[in-house]
């Protein structure tokens, strides 16, 4: 495409020694339907990474699991047979590895932030095609590649442990991706924080002309229409030939990457955002990476 360019993002400068002091973690409202608390605490910034601090938010299920409708938060023998087995793990990135739907965070940074929100709720509920929702979101955003570069001076937000989840999946020989509807723009400082390789993010590029002009997406990433995920895992699981794969996310784009070929189990996290229609098909249903941890042997 003539004219056309991909915006890298570049890091927001190394972090010094003095600028990891605690913070204190700002307030937010978890889009979930069972009942939930929000803990305000003070936390240190993520050190792992020399490029970005990360803010994590503390999200707890109100009293353990009995409060949930769902059967389906205890793992069955087979579920953790295939977790822990596993070659492989996919996560979806907004609602699951960080707090933010990044998209929604992009368009409240540019003046567009509720009609955005609307059009990300149908796509991850399953309403409308993805493919349809990218396009109209971006339209209504519009952004320029300076708002993008200002845009991601602000620091992602982790969701809390998944920076130690990925840490004993990697201790454990299991292969990390991040497989997303987002921008590769606004993930790459994630994977670098997570020590995620960039060739495993698998993710969506915005387009912008000579003069920094939006200029649409790139529609050849499969993550980009109906059905992306599932086709970027099948690609991940034959590229490396992998035995057994499990796919993390919240929304129904996740849950459709458990299909022959694709993933083997999906485990839907419900930490940040509660999805009953999917959260009700999942193989396991998580409201904390600790369970996940745990299970690992």
């Amino acid at each position: 495409m003539e004219g056309l360019m991909n915006f890298q993002a570049n890091s927001a400068g190394a972090v010094s020694k003095q600028q990891q002091n605690s913070v204190l973690v700002p307030a937010f409202s978890p889009k979930v339907t069972t009942n939930t608390r929000i803990s305000l605490q003070r936390v240190g910034m993520v050190r792992n990474s020399k490029l970005f601090n990360s803010f994590v938010a503390s999200v707890q299920p109100l009293e353990a699991y009995a409060v949930t409708p769902f059967d389906n938060t205890l793992p069955s023998k087979e579920v953790l047979d295939v977790w822990q087995n596993a070659n492989a793990v996919c996560f979806d990135v907004d609602s699951t590895v960080c707090i933010d739907e990044g998209i929604d965070e992009f368009a409240e940074f540019c003046g567009a932030g509720k009609a955005v929100a609307e059009w990300t709720a149908r796509a991850m509920n399953g309403s409308v095609p993805f493919e349809e929702a990218l396009a109209a979101r971006l339209s209504l955003i519009n952004p320029s590649l300076k708002q993008l570069q200002d845009f991601l001076k602000r620091p992602p937000r982790l969701s809390p442990g998944i920076d130690l989840l990925v840490k004993n999946l990697k201790d454990k020989n299991k292969d990390v991706y991040l497989v997303s509807g987002g921008f590769r723009q606004m993930i790459n400082p994630v994977a670098s924080i997570l020590g995620i390789p960039l060739e495993n993010i698998f993710a969506n590029q915005i387009l912008f002309g000579s003069n920094g002009e939006y200029a649409g997406f790139d529609k050849n990433e499969p993550t980009s229409r109906r059905g992306g995920k599932a086709t970027a895992v099948q690609q991940i699981r034959k590229a490396h030939g992998y035995k057994s794969l499990v796919m993390i996310g919240d929304g129904a784009t996740d849950l459709e990457a458990r299909m022959p070929g694709g993933a083997d189990l999906f485990v839907c996290y419900g930490g940040i955002q509660l999805r009953e229609s999917v959260a009700a098909k999942a193989d396991w249903l998580v409201f904390n990476f600790k369970d996940l941890i745990n299970s690992l042997v």
